[in-house]
């Protein structure tokens, strides 16, 4: 059986911001303004009598216009950018950006990336929230570039996980796609994913049990590709004799990943992940094999110094 290039569809993805639901970024960049200027998230006895920004409303008085610089303090990859005109809209929409430059880029220290021009007071109440989501968004990019370049220009791809923030799946992922990562699984929908835990619940972690739980995942849902979870080389030949379109190798030794690998051949996809790293990559892109996971992509994340300058 050879690898079937619709489970390589279901297996790796790239979000575009077309991709991306506008209603989406409509309520969680409203729930981070609602957060800042009403006390959303409080008990009623905590929030203000009356939600605003006091101190824009005393040092920016209505219809005072002015202009700043989003500038790039560090060296980083950029994401982020394409979601500043929804904040400036959701915020009065009497402010706009002229971009001079865009997702994806990489830019260095120093690189002014936007010119914001319009309202004073909706820039200065909207400063903290469009520098949260563009400082974060970044970040993630930023990692996923160095990544991406310590795997090295072999046919093995990187791929994020669903190691993400609660809530901000898609932007996370739209981060890793804007770093050249490739993103897998966007949620529990889009495909089978047999681990371990999924094993030892159906008393199915070898021979023909697990060979069995494998077939049967694939009957009742041959429409999004399977991909089985195996620690050790004799869960192997029972996986592919079921028919699986991908097989996640975890934590193996680079001796048995390179086994492994041989032993799947073009039977199915093959997945390494499992304490993956900067210094890894490397080594890991010299086995051979389709996919590499990291969760390091979009946790732990350092933030990008992004600075917004008043002119």
């Amino acid at each position: 059986m050879k690898k079937s290039l619709d489970a390589m569809s279901g297996m790796a993805h790239r979000l575009a911001w077309e991709n991306i639901d506008p209603a989406y970024i409509e309520k969680i960049v409203s729930l981070a303004r609602d957060e800042d200027v009403a006390g959303e998230g409080l008990v009623s006895a905590m929030r203000p009598a009356r939600a605003g920004d006091p101190t824009t409303e005393i040092s920016a008085p209505r219809g005072k216009t002015a202009a700043a610089d989003l500038v790039a303090r560090k060296p980083c990859t950029l994401s982020g950018l394409s979601m500043i005109p929804a904040i400036l809209k959701i915020y009065g929409g009497n402010a706009s950006a002229e971009f001079f430059a865009k997702d994806g880029d990489a830019v260095p220290a120093g690189t002014v990336v936007a010119t914001i021009r319009g309202d004073a007071a909706e820039m200065l109440t909207a400063e903290r929230v469009m520098l949260n989501f563009l400082q974060r968004m970044s970040g993630i990019a930023t990692q996923t570039a160095r990544h991406v370049a310590a795997l090295g220009d072999v046919k093995t791809r990187l791929l994020d996980t669903r190691k993400t923030t609660p809530g901000h799946r898609v932007l996370d992922k739209y981060a890793v796609a804007c770093g050249g990562g490739w993103n897998h699984r966007l949620g529990l929908f889009d495909q089978l994913m047999l681990k371990d835990n999924h094993l030892a619940a159906d008393e199915a972690t070898a021979g023909s049990a697990l060979a069995e739980l494998v077939r049967r995942a694939r009957e009742r849902r041959p429409d999004i590709p399977s991909e089985v979870e195996v620690d050790r080389l004799e869960q192997i030949p029972p996986v592919l004799e079921a028919g699986a379109d991908v097989i996640l190798l975890d934590n193996f030794s680079v001796e048995n990943l390179k086994r492994a690998v041989a032993l799947i051949g073009d039977a199915a996809w093959t997945e390494i992940s499992g304490g993956v790293s900067l210094e890894s990559l490397p080594t890991l892109g010299a086995v051979g094999a389709d996919f590499v996971s990291c969760g390091a992509l979009t946790h732990n994340v350092p933030w990008i110094d992004v600075g917004l300058d008043w002119e």
